[in-house]
């Protein structure tokens, strides 16, 4: 009985961290329709802000408190709704994902610049009233715990409270139902939102610190990915219920703390009892109704001119060409890491048709890079062009088995499905099977007759025409019809259904198309590598690379290979110069927070700019219109 009830409370106290947190991310959510997922990095900064007073400055912990706490979390918030999140309103989805997403990655940066990873073993937060504890029938539970569940009472019921009967409560839920009427009506809209980051960001830093010392050594990745999974008792409150988002911190909390304290240590769950949350939010995704969840507003598209196939065959042989040439003036280094570049780059074609083309969120890519890779190594030895073939056969099925459950969900949501999915195979999956204790899997590589892909020559060549081929492939596919309905799907789902166009074909193909692109990816990128680990395919990779295809433009093929050899230089600035290993993050997250004001990229606005000059100098201009189930431009 005592051993239950230590278990009990270890799960409440958790829960309602998760649950502090979560309700942050349901204020913000409530009043603006924006998820931040950089939210467990402003947790994180608040905690190693409050560690440094305390602890470094000796600052008395109350005075740390209201500074942490109820000053500079407000800020920030306030700043961030500001600056960042009022340029997104009635933007697409997938920008509002990926400018929250930019936000994590440049705090983590930053985090890592200010507080270095080498010293994070020396950090530690003394809990609450430390010495101290109270009996509860045979178990002991220290202070610490009782201040957490105490705090996660007080803030559900004062939120609870604040909501209902406060005029400024109020004022927000109008706003969330219609912000034009609220305004008539006296309210203001942008001076309540920037009220909702505040309050969201304060109890993100109230989530860290008390968070922090139930970690032991303050880590900067642990705190924030622990943080992340807040995101889940936020869905199961569908995103405007703070009872039940606590009701779904605390369920979380004690499956966890179950899951690892009765179930065999090598058994299956027990080994994944990480990825417990994520399994529990997307069965909530799936089961839950769709008229119950809001995803965000409807958006119009921007599309590049595409060119012509005469023009795509053109650019592909002199791509082709060129890498011929690059072959021979590279070598070593410099070599492997054109070829990552382009082999990355085909993965990056995989979301420029999924999120590009056709406008649906993925935020588990690397999954199916992953899983090419695996099949590759399993059913590719010496090469073999079947171990190709099955990797983009198992990837792709593997697509529309996530398709298939999520085909309903669209827009956030569907981005948070992906995310679990993602998330969960990280420990179900990658780490499992991935080697033991992270070893690796060895991947041979594609052989192809009449070239020999054993050298780093011939290897990037074959890279190269097939990244080739693939864009042509791309640039074809858009042209057509499957493509003007992929374009429809992307500017409007309600007017394709409503025009007899069948959405969740639609979206069943897409998905099993670019997971089966991935997974060749995948397969070349394991040959490439010769030795991959778990590690190559977190989903933390997999916001990287939407973010990056974001900020190439989303639906250029050019745009997607710049930015996967920005991705592939990473490592090797990294080994060369070694501060740059968090200066990178933070560039890269600044990059993706201008989004929010500049949504095409720099590749659309390079676009544009050339279009500019085709237009002056006597081009034609493209001009889309919907025309039955056909997408067309002025041409026809």
């Amino acid at each position: 009985m005592s051993e239950f009830l230590t278990y009990t409370i270890i799960g409440l106290v958790t829960g309602c961290i998760y649950a502090l947190t979560a309700s942050g991310l349901v204020v913000t959510y409530m009043t603006t329709g924006i998820l931040n997922f950089g939210h467990g990095a402003v947790s994180m900064v608040a905690a190693f802000a409050y560690w440094q007073l305390t602890v470094e400055w000796h600052v008395p912990v109350l005075v740390a408190l209201v500074l942490v706490v109820l000053i500079g979390a407000p800020v920030f918030g306030a700043l961030l709704e500001r600056l960042l999140m009022r340029p997104l309103q009635g933007k697409p989805v997938e920008l509002q994902v990926v400018v929250t997403v930019g936000l994590l990655i440049f705090l983590l940066g930053l985090a890592n610049l200010a507080w270095s990873p080498a010293a994070s073993a020396t950090r530690t937060l003394p809990r609450f009233f430390s010495g101290h504890s109270l009996k509860l029938a045979s178990v002991f539970v220290d202070y610490h715990s009782i201040v957490v569940v105490a705090v996660a009472v007080a803030v559900a019921v004062g939120l609870r409270f604040f909501f209902s009967v406060s005029r400024t409560g109020v004022a927000m839920r109008a706003v969330v139902d219609n912000p034009d009427l609220a305004a008539m009506v006296g309210a203001r809209p942008y001076r309540i939102a920037q009220f909702s980051w505040a309050l969201g960001a304060a109890l993100a830093a109230l989530g860290g610190v008390l968070l922090a010392p139930l970690q032991g050594a303050l880590n900067i990745d642990l705190l924030t990915l622990t943080v992340i999974l807040a995101i889940v008792p936020a869905v199961i409150g569908r995103l405007r219920s703070l009872p039940l988002t606590v009701a779904g911190g605390l369920v979380i909390g004690l499956a966890v703390t179950y899951a690892v304290g009765y179930l065999p240590p090598n058994s299956f769950v027990a080994k994944a009892q990480t990825a417990i949350p994520m399994v529990i939010l997307f069965l909530a995704l799936v089961l839950l109704r769709q008229e119950r969840l809001r995803s965000g507003r409807v958006s119009g598209m921007t599309l590049a001119r595409a060119p012509s196939l005469a023009r795509s065959l053109q650019a592909g042989v002199l791509f082709i060409a060129a890498s011929v040439l690059v072959s021979e003036l590279l070598s070593g280094v410099n070599l492997a890491t054109a070829t990552r570049g382009v082999v990355l780059g085909i993965a990056f074609l995989s979301l420029v048709l999924l999120t590009g083309y056709a406008g649906q969120v993925s935020l588990g890519q690397m999954t199916f890079v992953g899983t090419g890779a695996y099949a590759m190594a399993h059913l590719g030895h010496h090469g073999s062009l079947v171990g190709a073939l099955a990797a983009m056969a198992v990837s792709g099925v593997l697509g529309a088995v996530v398709a298939v459950f999520a085909v309903r969900l669209r827009g956030l949501y569907l981005a948070l499905s992906t995310l679990a999915f993602a998330y969960a195979m990280d420990y179900i999956f990658f780490d499992q099977h991935f080697g033991p204790y992270g070893s690796g899997l060895a991947v041979d590589r594609l052989h192809v007759p009449g070239l020999d892909t054993t050298s780093d020559k011939g290897f990037f060549v074959l890279g190269a025409v097939i990244f080739a081929v693939a864009s042509i492939g791309l640039l074809a596919l858009r042209r057509g019809r499957y493509g003007r309905r992929l374009a429809a799907l992307n500017d409007s789902p309600q007017a394709c259904a409503t025009l007899g166009v069948n959405i969740a074909y639609t979206k069943l193909a897409v998905f099993s198309a670019s997971a089966a692109l991935a997974g060749l990816a995948g397969a070349l990128y394991g040959g490439q590598q010769h030795l991959v680990t778990s590690a190559d395919f977190q989903t933390f990779n997999s916001l990287v690379l939407l973010l990056l295809v974001l900020m190439g433009g989303k639906n250029l093929v050019s745009g997607a290979l710049a930015t996967a050899v920005l991705y592939a230089l990473f490592p090797v600035l990294q080994q060369h110069v070694p501060s740059l290993s968090n200066v990178q993050y933070v560039l890269v997250g600044l990059g993706a927070l201008t989004l929010g004001r500049y949504p095409d990229g720099l590749g659309g606005h390079m676009t544009r700019l050339r279009e500019l000059i085709a237009d002056r100098t006597g081009g034609q201009t493209a001009s889309l219109t919907l025309e039955g189930d056909r997408l067309v431009g002025a041409d026809g």
